[in-house]
């Protein structure tokens, strides 16, 4: 048995000796590694006969897995390149098996990986570590796995760290063995993998974002916007937030997403008094939200309303939340939704009636409007300039560049309909609940359906001034319809430039995007290393991804002082690529990177870990940068 830093181990005949005479109940020799002994016992101790042809009691497969939802597209991309006698499964945090591929044959597939089932396997010892793991051959308990080598990466999730799951490349058993030949396209894929869960976690920040410029509209509305990681505070609501609402905040937005994710459940009453409420009804996503209080009172349960499209909960949807006795304020808490499951909260605070009102600074300019480069200024006046007038409008641009917030931006504070072509392709919500006289915000123009365009299309012939702001990114071909839309609001388009191309404003994006600090501690700076290192960093996903970088510099550090350039994710720090990368080849060089940062910049013990050869790793390096 192997992990990232192999030991020596036994010849496979004499491990083999010893799993004989383990099974017969006889003596082992000598120089058996401890862990594989224990492993065996383990499985033991389970009840697992070595002869197991399936286990016994499998657990249910779950019907929806965010895992696999994000994994999918990396696998697919993996397949047409896994070798004829390969075979790669993925499992959940429970080590059911989500999904697999390929074969190695004389192997059948299992549907359980857990140890209690079939014993020791590398999928298991790679959830219980937390890393790479390696069992060949005799290694295994069971007799189906005495030919098979296999290599088991742990994949984590971008915001909490957990183990979501593991990803395994087994095949028949290496002469070699350690370490294992594939080693290197597990810990790729897994990263790919992460990745992709990081790019999709990403959109669950640019809605809380989203959620708080829209609440923050108005000079004396006190805004909070937490989603139990992260949190955007104005200066009025610092101004009303002690220590102990904050914290109060905290824990309502952990408890709102938990919720989600188990379901309503009735939990004891704490010592301090707290209860957590349980939602019934048919909803299939329940928003029961325990509310924490600092005395026993009854605890209010928000229920979502009807809406036509599974999207954000309407601000207008909000309750009271109690508060601890003094804290000088009330707070209306909304849950805020994407894709139907609870993200974050946003709460609007009000001073207590007896006493003065707030008096807020003047408000700083929202991110949507941060900006000074020429390029930025261009566009923005060009979109202001057209936004007076009731016709149709188009932003268009990269993904992350800001085309959503600044649509609700010029569309101002008051009533807008907003529509997501994501989830509602061919707008038959949008347009059935459409209000005559009131603008529409369509996002995603991309993704509509051809029933879509043909009904945004009739709408604007039959009536060419209806006020309508569309955002699109350009990506695939547009179809004849789509084709016709935009040659139609051709124009009144502005594109936005994507942030490589301003970097000159991503000093003043910094400090807009950067979370409130604590009372008492500074704000966050950067050091010049790490600006200079910011600004060369090319931004693929634009002011989402540096809102992103930001959040979780800002919520990771453990130190005091500017950033330094050590402190920035890997693929910011090293500096861009000198030529694009596929995303295999992206996630390739994040785990390369991120195995030298682990060995001290040592290629030969970065190579051993990765299971490559030290030429393969130069040359690799060496590719990446020409």
């Amino acid at each position: 048995m192997t992990t990232t830093d192999p030991s020596p181990t036994p010849a496979l005949p004499s491990l083999r000796l010893a799993r004989e005479r383990f099974l017969s109940g006889e003596p082992l020799p000598g120089g058996v590694p401890e862990e594989v002994v224990a492993a065996w016992r383990r499985a033991r101790f389970f009840g697992v006969p070595h002869n197991l042809n399936a286990p016994a009691a499998c657990a249910e497969r779950p019907a929806e897995s965010a895992l696999l939802t994000a994994a999918r597209p990396v696998l697919d991309r993996i397949v047409p390149a896994l070798d004829a006698d390969a075979l790669l499964v993925l499992t959940d945090e429970r080590l059911r098996v989500l999904w697999t591929a390929g074969r190695v044959p004389g192997v059948a597939p299992c549907p359980v990986l857990a140890e209690q089932e079939v014993g020791h396997n590398s999928a298991a010892l790679a959830l219980r570590t937390r890393r790479r793991a390696e069992v060949h051959g005799p290694e295994h308990f069971l007799d189906r796995w005495q030919d098979v080598s296999a290599v088991s990466v742990p994949v984590l999730s971008p915001d909490s760290g957990q183990v979501l799951g593991t990803l395994t490349v087994a095949a028949h058993l290496c002469a070699t063995r350690a370490p294992h030949s594939r080693a290197a396209l597990a810990e790729a894929a897994a990263a790919a993998i992460e990745t992709e869960l990081r790019a999709r976690s990403g959109r669950a920040e640019q809605a809380l974002l989203d959620a708080y410029l829209r609440a923050s509209r108005g000079r004396d509305r006190a805004v909070a916007a937490l989603d139990g990681h992260s949190r955007l505070i104005n200066e009025a609501a610092q101004r009303l937030l002690t220590p102990e609402v904050l914290d109060a905040l905290e824990r309502t937005a952990v408890h709102a997403r938990r919720a989600e994710v188990s379901g309503p459940a009735e939990e004891p009453e704490g010592p301090s008094g707290r209860t957590t409420a349980s939602g019934t009804g048919p909803s299939p996503l329940p928003v029961p939200v325990a509310l924490p209080m600092s005395t026993p009172t009854p605890t209010p349960t928000l229920t979502p309303t009807p809406t036509p499209t599974p999207t954000l909960t309407p601000l207008a949807l909000s309750l009271p939340l109690p508060l601890p006795e003094g804290a000088g304020c009330t707070a209306q808490v909304t849950p805020l939704r994407l894709d139907g499951t609870v993200v974050g909260i946003v709460a609007v605070l009000e001073p207590l009636g007896d006493q003065a009102p707030v008096v807020p600074d003047p408000p700083a300019a929202a991110v949507a409007l941060t900006g000074s480069s020429l390029p930025w200024r261009h566009a923005v006046g060009r979109a202001v300039e057209l936004a007076r007038s009731p016709e149709p409008l188009l932003l268009a641009g990269e993904r992350g560049t800001g085309k959503s917030a600044l649509a609700r931006e010029l569309l101002g504070p008051g009533p807008v309909q907003e529509a997501d072509a994501a989830q509602d392709p061919g707008l038959e919500h949008a347009l059935r609940a459409r209000q005559t006289g009131r603008p529409l915000l369509l996002r995603h123009a991309e993704r509509l359906a051809q029933p879509g365009v043909a009904a945004l299309n009739s709408l604007l012939d039959a009536r060419p001034d209806t006020p309508l702001l569309v955002t699109y990114t350009p990506g695939a071909p547009a179809g004849p319809c789509l084709q016709r839309l935009l040659d139609m609001l051709s124009a009144r388009t502005v594109t936005l430039p994507p942030l490589r191309e301003r970097a000159e404003d991503l000093r003043e994006l910094l400090p807009a995007l950067a979370p409130r600090p604590a009372p008492g501690r500074p704000p966050l700076t950067w050091t010049l290393d790490a600006l200079q290192a910011l600004e060369q960093y090319p931004w693929p996903g634009n002011v989402t991804e540096l809102a992103h970088v930001v959040r979780a510099v800002a919520e990771h550090r453990r130190m005091s002082g500017p950033v330094r350039r050590a402190e920035l994710p890997d693929a910011v720090r090293e500096g861009p690529a000198a030529r694009p990368l596929s995303p295999m080849e992206h996630a390739e060089r994040t785990t390369i990177l991120e195995a030298l940062r682990r060995h001290g910049g040592n290629k030969a013990r970065a190579a051993a870990a990765l299971g490559i050869g030290r030429a393969t790793l130069y040359r690799k390096l060496r590719g990446y940068r020409g």
